[in-house]
Parts: C-alpha cells; structure tokens; sequence
C-alpha cells in the first residue's frame, strides 16, 4: 500500500513553458555568459540534462567563483519568479484532481521542487495551491537537491509514513528518478508532460512511465484496491 506520493512540481504538476531555459537565459548573462557560441550552447544543454536539480548547483557547475554562482542563481530566481507574477504560471492538465483524488483516498502528497523556497511559494501562492497538498518542500539547510533523496526521505520522516517502500515518486527528468531510486521508492515513475522523454526516464532507471500524473494517480489508486 502507498502511504505516500511525492510530486514534482515544474514540469510534472506544474507546466513548464519554457519558462526555466528563459529564466536559465537571464541567468546566464548575469554570470558573464557569453550570449552567443559554444559556451552558451553547452551551459544550455547542461541545464537541460540536469533539470529537475536544485539550480544553485546547477549554476556552480557552470560558473567559475561561488559569486557568480550566486548571482546567476539570484538571476535565475528573480526571472522565474517574474514571469509567475505575470501570470505565467499554469498547472499541468488534471494535476490538482489527481492530488485531490490520491489525498481523498488517504495518500498523503508532497510537493517537491529544484527552485528555492521562497520562489515555490510563489508558484504554490500563483496556483492557488497552499494548500493542496499535506506538505512542500525545496532545497535548503539539510536539504540537498536532487538526484540526492533528501527531498523524498524529509517527506516520508515530517508525514510520519511508514517506511521507504510505501511512498511512490513522480517527476519528468531523469534527476526526480534518481532521487527516488536513491530513497529505495518501490514506484520511481517518470511523466511525459516536461523536461525528458520516455527512453530516457526508462534509461535513468524509471519502474514506470506514464503519460502525466492522472496517469501517475490512477496506477497507485489501483494498487490499494
């Protein structure tokens, strides 16, 4: 039995719309990232390899000093947060049903994310969001991002669940399965509503892959009956 499900937000339950690789953009002027040529091209791709990571380790594999680090980071935020003000923001079809439905049935959720807290609050606040789930949470002090399992493992201590094998974890990069594969999650399922395809999910290690997180919602629904 499930006890608990933990969610992804960009990309996975949150749509994405490009908003990361514009708001990556911003950053990366701001760390003197040339905006043309090869530099770019590769900061570009690495972002996108490894979506679904906190950013502030993203941005210190790309820049020189932890100062630039920390301004792109800075940049980073300031830009995604923006675009969320302007309205940008939107859930990913049927994601607020399908927490409604898992927490209905007696699954906790929460929801996880790469960006800060403070940005997450922003997010959670543009949706309507607070308090859609039993818990959210970023990155921070204690709280390593992913690939790591921290996110999953914080989740499964504050909700008070049972233990490792009775939570079931959701994201679209190839970094959400490795989080929940490090966690020991007897369901680390990929979506196709973000960052990384099919084969990929499958290659990084995925138990399931399913369309978006109705999807997601419905294979836990029909393990508990």
């Amino acid at each position: 039995m499930i006890q608990l499900a933990v969610l992804d937000m960009a990309g996975t339950t949150v749509a994405d719309d490009g908003l990361v690789i514009s708001s990556f953009e911003v950053a990366a002027t701001a760390a003197g990232i040339p905006a043309d040529g090869p530099e770019r091209d590769h900061a570009r791709q690495y972002v996108l390899d490894t979506m679904g990571q906190s950013k502030i380790v993203v941005f210190r594999a790309l820049c020189d000093t932890e100062d630039l680090a920390q301004r792109a980071n800075a940049a980073f935020e300031s830009a995604y947060a923006a675009a969320v003000d302007d309205g940008n923001a939107r859930a990913v079809d049927g994601a607020a049903e399908a927490i409604t439905r898992l927490r209905d049935a007696g699954v906790k959720v929460a929801l996880t994310t790469g960006f800060s807290g403070t940005t997450q609050e922003k997010l959670l606040a543009a949706l309507g969001w607070q308090s859609v789930a039993d818990l959210v949470l970023a990155p921070g002090a204690g709280v390593r991002g992913r690939p790591y399992p921290d996110l999953i493992l914080t989740a499964l201590m504050r909700l008070g669940v049972d233990g490792v094998g009775d939570v079931a974890a959701l994201g679209d990069t190839t970094s959400d399965v490795a989080s929940a594969l490090r966690a020991g999650c007897s369901i680390a399922a990929g979506t196709l509503t973000g960052a990384h395809g099919e084969q990929q999910l499958y290659d990084a290690g995925a138990t399931h892959v399913v369309p978006t997180v109705s999807e997601f919602a419905d294979l836990i629904l029909d393990r508990q009956t």
